[in-house]
This record gives C-alpha cells, sequence and structure tokens, in this order.
C-alpha cells in the first residue's frame, strides 16, 4: 500500500522517496506542529529506553534529520561526565594538577568511543541532519550514510544496537528491514523501534482519527505547501500493523524477548528485542 492506494513495490518505493524528498526541509517544523512538541518527549523515552553506555556502537536507520542519533551523543556525554564525577571523588588525595590531568584526559574521550551512524535512503533527509549537526555543534562520534534500510551496506554484526523512529511503517519490506536489522547487530545487540500504531481507547481513536484526516493535511498544506505527502502519512499511520502483529513480525525476524511500550495510550509504542 502506498497509503490508501494499492501501488506496485517500485511504485511504493518512488513515491516514498518524493514524499520525504518532498517534506525534508520542513520535517522537524511540521514534526513540532503535528504533535504539538509531543514527539520530542517520545524520543527523549525512546533514547532513555535504550540507555546506551559509553562505548556503544549504534545504527540509527531513517534518522535522516538526527534527531535520535543527537539525543545518544547527548545522553553518552551525560553517562561519561558522570562516570567521570564518581572517578574524581574517589582520587581525594591526588594533588590538583593531578586531578586536572586526569580530568582533562578523560574529557577528551567525552563519548567513551561511542558511535552513531545515521543511515537513511533519502539525500534530502541526510542533507538536512548534516545542516542541524554543524549547527548545534555535533561532529565527534558520527557519521552519515545513504543506505537503504531493506538491504544495509553494513558487515554482518558489526552494531550494539538498531534504531528507527517513525521510519519502519515507510519501508516497503518491512520483513526484510527487520532481517537486516538482526544481521548487522552483535549477539546480545538490542532492536529498538519507535512508530505510530494503533490507540486502545474507543473514544481517543475516534478524536485522534478526526485530528489525522482533519487537521494534519491542512497543517501540511499551510507549513510546507505540500497536502499530499501529509496526506499520505496519516493513511500510512492506518495501514500499518498494530502492536501484537508487529511484535510477531520481529519475533519472526530472530529477535527474543520482544516486548513493546504504548506511549499516549498506543498513539505511538515502542519495540524493543534482543538478538542472542
Amino acid at each position: 500500500h502506498f497509503g490508501f492506494q494499492t501501488v506496485t513495490e517500485a511504485e511504493r518505493r518512488e513515491k516514498i522517496y518524493q514524499v520525504f524528498e518532498s517534506v525534508a526541509k520542513k520535517y522537524d517544523v511540521m514534526n513540532d506542529s503535528m504533535t504539538l512538541g509531543i514527539h520530542r518527549i517520545w524520543k527523549d523515552i525512546f533514547v532513555r529506553k535504550m540507555n546506551p553506555c559509553p562505548g556503544t556502537l549504534l545504527l540509527d536507520v531513517a534518522g535522516g534529520t538526527g534527531d535520535i542519533a543527537f539525543r545518544f551523543l547527548n545522553y553518552v556525554r551525560s553517562v561519561r561526565e558522570g562516570q567521570l564525577r564518581r572517578k574524581l571523588r574517589q582520587q581525594q588525595n591526588l594533588s590538583w594538577q593531578e586531578i586536572s590531568e586526569s580530568y582533562q584526559e578523560d574529557n577528551l574521550k567525552s563519548l567513551g568511543d561511542s558511535q552513531v551512524v545515521v543511515c537513511d535512503i533519502n539525500r534530502e533527509m541526510l542533507k538536512v541532519g548534516k545542516e542541524k549537526a554543524r549547527h548545534l555543534g555535533y561532529s565527534e562520534g558520527l557519521s552519515w550514510v545513504l543506505g537503504n534500510a531493506e538491504e544495509l551496506p553494513f558487515d554482518d554484526e558489526k552494531f550494539d544496537v538498531y534504531t528507527i523512529a517513525f521510519g519502519i511503517r515507510n519501508v516497503t519490506r518491512i520483513d526484510l528491514a527487520l532481517q537486516e536489522a538482526y544481521r548487522v547487530l552483535k549477539p546480545g545487540g538490542r532492536f529498538l523501534c519507535l512508530e505510530f500504531s494503533h490507540v486502545s481507547n474507543p473514544v481517543l481513536s475516534r478524536l485522534y482519527d478526526l485530528y489525522s484526516f482533519q487537521v494534519i493535511p491542512v497543517l501540511g498544506e499551510v507549513i510546507a505547501g505540500d497536502w499530499r505527502s501529509y496526506q499520505y502519512l496519516v493513511e500510512s499511520i492506518r495501514c500499518f500493523p498494530p502492536q501484537e502483529e508487529l511484535k510477531a513480525m520481529i519475533e519472526d525476524a530472530g529477535f527474543f524477548k520482544v516486548d513493546y511500550q504504548n506511549l499516549n495510550s498506543g498513539i505511538v509504542a515502542i519495540h524493543s528485542g534482543f538478538k542472542l
């Protein structure tokens, strides 16, 4: 499906590419407008659930604008700072000079060898992400790769964590994307997916539908000058598998200990699984 239309796989890939090429420059503004800024909280929860430690190698797929990557870097840097403070507190007998040298040495490795690779199929989305990174001052531990979630350009068992946030519903073959996620993760690695899902509360579901179909395309036209792309995005959410079905698909790809956490009554859900 492309939204509510039935198309071939090749047509779907091309249409989705065009959607994100069209919305890339207004993507962040539209996310804030559509969710009233709540998407920022969802992404914060997502990274806290990941709970990465210094040294983690993360692959963030469909992460072109960098939202998850930047949060990951901030989180790891914060953990490293906490470790450094605890270390210095234990060195009470050192001279000021020794403490200063120790601090400077450790501070040079503020990410503890952590790395995040942002992989996205869309050049425009990557371009927006790179510009944001330059503007916000992110460079260390960050790289950008053009690639397809269904055929990742990485070796087997390379990454500690694989994330995909608001991207998997735009993948044509979700089963292939999940197989690729499994392939590139190290044994013990973790898969995490943040995605719009299905609302359990009937009253909220009705209100959510009204807002989605009556308001979001209008916002798309007013802010981004693009009604059709945001109409597709709304329709794509309704065509996406519900929580239990996606959980089963993740398990079919080989992951263990698969579970999910609903946020805001299932407007979005975080699915998690491990490669054992």
